[in-house]
């Protein structure tokens, strides 16, 4: 049995320099990261810089990626938040234990499936499904924090309350004038600082470690200025508040079965979009270093630092794209580096951690909304859009059920739309009549090629498998075919592009044939695939057939132009 992970036995000693250094400037760097999204579920302000500790730890040691970082992440954070604030409370105790068992169930899900070497479900969900999860996600995301600026104090989480609310309460104080100064100095940070730096002669590198500072110094600013002009108790400015000094002690626990029930479709959502993400972001990673990930290894990586999570800190947690850009522009080379970030993290709690509690929340609010924004994907929603209008409708109608709908119902929809796009493909075949290529062997769409034909005999395609579905199109379009072309003695349908003939599809073909023979017309098959021709053998189709089964499309020709 394997005592050390791969990656450390043996350990590449010229890392070593690297990996320490990256974790020390990981850790300062996303200390306000975690502060936020623990704010953005609703959890304890030390929320996310408890579960940036241990469970960093469990996926360093259990995932296959060299580079990515697990922590507090944007879609969790939000799913988190929007799942549990109809049942509780955000920061009650009831919440907090709800939080844990998210984490703790969609972890035990995530296991499961690493165990049972089930990584491919990560392609359940389609890319623009995915890009308008996320994009819808990032609005919800920055409608949510809207009430930290505007000191609004929303019924509950969904866009339409929170717009009504803003209507209604929004006021404009010291907070606001706080949050919307953030929000465009880390924007301007984001987009321009770096090219800024460049002209006056900074390198790259020390230029994106500088840009990666910017909220870290803005946070730091924020709080000093609130102790300096005592904002928070002369103008009302809501601050972060007491932050637990020190490390707790893990709290083991076993949810309830009405908990399980209650959280069962919010538990699979956050462990599908969790495998989704994670194993995403670290096959782009690995093919940016020329590496491989093992997507089983992921998901018990990813699943066990949930658990972890759901006994110490009880948020749940996934693997993060600004966490790993981070860790990437560092210097990371190993995991080594996430275990140094654990550490120092864990160096941060026990002695730092009530630096914070006059933190202004919107200064938070600032950095998520920043973030938030950088997540909302038009390009990819663009591309797809233009590509194939049904992943595009896909990707916006996700987009759009998440913001209106919630979630759960937006993602939802998405699944319901990719399938239907499948469906309506898969219903609405390719169907070819082919010619050949003047001196070939070499077949080719009659209305794209000059090809020559023969005037007795139809050679149809179908690029598709043939099923109960789209049985209407393929014989709808045969008979229109033979209606147009008179004389004809034979038809020759090519199963090239067909991969399965399931059970309807057989008995349709076969009555057709018997249809066709009335008529006086022969139906002949050429380049049946060996799978479909052994399910086919022993059927009356074949056996009955009034024309010919040809090796291939060549055969077929030669045979019938005679």
């Amino acid at each position: 049995m394997r005592l050390l992970p791969r990656w450390a036995s043996p350990y590449p000693r010229q890392h070593l320099a690297s990996d320490l250094l990256a974790g020390v400037i990981v850790t300062i760097l996303v200390i306000p990261q975690s502060l936020a999204y623990a704010l953005l579920a609703g959890l304890p302000p030390q929320a996310g810089l408890y579960v940036a500790i241990f469970p960093v730890i469990a996926y360093s040691l259990f995932g296959s990626s060299m580079v990515q970082a697990v922590g507090p992440v944007a879609i969790t954070s939000i799913m988190t938040y929007s799942v549990l604030t109809p049942i509780a409370a955000p920061g009650s105790p009831e919440y907090i234990a709800l939080a844990a068992t998210l984490a703790l169930a969609s972890g035990l899900v995530l296991l499961g499936c690493g165990l049972l070497r089930l990584g491919f479900l990560a392609r359940l969900l389609s890319r623009p499904v995915i890009a308008g999860f996320v994009s819808g996600s990032a609005v919800l995301i920055v409608f949510s924090q809207l009430k930290y600026l505007f000191n609004a104090h929303p019924a509950a989480s969904d866009a339409l309350t929170v717009l009504a609310a803003l209507f209604a309460e929004a006021r404009i104080d010291a907070s606001t004038a706080i949050g919307l100064t953030a929000i465009v100095v880390l924007a301007f940070a984001r987009s321009s600082l770096a090219g800024l730096l460049g002209k006056v002669g900074i390198q790259p590198g020390a230029a994106a470690f500088v840009v990666r500072l910017v909220p870290l110094l803005v946070v730091l600013l924020a709080t000093l200025a609130v102790v300096s002009w005592n904002l928070d108790r002369q103008y009302g400015v809501a601050v972060v508040g007491s932050i637990v000094e020190g490390l707790p002690a893990p709290v083991f626990f076993l949810p309830e079965a009405g908990e399980l029930k209650r959280l069962a479709v919010p538990i699979a959502l956050m462990a599908l979009i969790g495998m989704v993400q994670n194993i995403s972001m670290a096959q782009v990673l690995a093919i940016r270093r020329r590496e491989r990930i093992d997507a089983n290894a992921e998901l018990i990586g990813l699943g066990a630092a949930n658990v972890v999570a759901a006994f110490h800190g009880g948020m749940p947690v996934g693997g993060g794209v600004s966490r790993s850009a981070v860790n990437v522009a560092a210097g990371a080379q190993t995991p080594l580096a996430g275990i140094v970030a654990a550490f120092a993290m864990l160096a941060v709690v026990i002695g730092a951690a009530p630096l914070f509690t006059r933190l202004p929340l919107a200064v938070l609010a600032a950095s998520i909304i920043v973030a938030a924004v950088s997540m909302i994907d038009l390009r990819g929603l663009r591309q797809a859009w233009h590509y194939d209008r049904a992943d595009g409708i896909a990707a916006l109608g996700t987009g759009a059920g998440v913001f209106v709908l919630g979630l759960e119902a937006g993602i939802g929809l998405g699944i319901l739309l990719s399938l239907a796009t499948l469906l309506y493909r898969a219903s609405t075949p390719h169907i070819a009549v082919l010619g050949r290529i003047p001196d070939s062997e070499h077949f080719r769409n009659v209305e794209r090629h000059a090809v020559e034909t023969l005037p007795s005999a139809l050679f149809l395609r179908t690029d598709e498998s043939l099923f109960f579905g789209n049985l209407d199109a393929v014989e709808a379009r045969l008979l229109a075919e033979i209606e147009r072309n008179g004389g004809l003695r034979d038809v020759v349908l090519i199963m090239s592009a067909v991969n399965r003939v399931d059970a309807t599809a057989m008995e349709v073909l076969h009555d057709l044939d018997r249809e066709l023979g009335a008529r006086g017309i022969r139906l002949n098959f050429a380049e049946i695939k060996g799978p479909v021709h052994d399910r086919l053998r022993d059927t009356a189709l074949l056996q009955e057939l009034s024309g010919r089964v040809f090796l291939s499309v060549n055969d077929a020709y030669e045979a019938l132009q005679g």
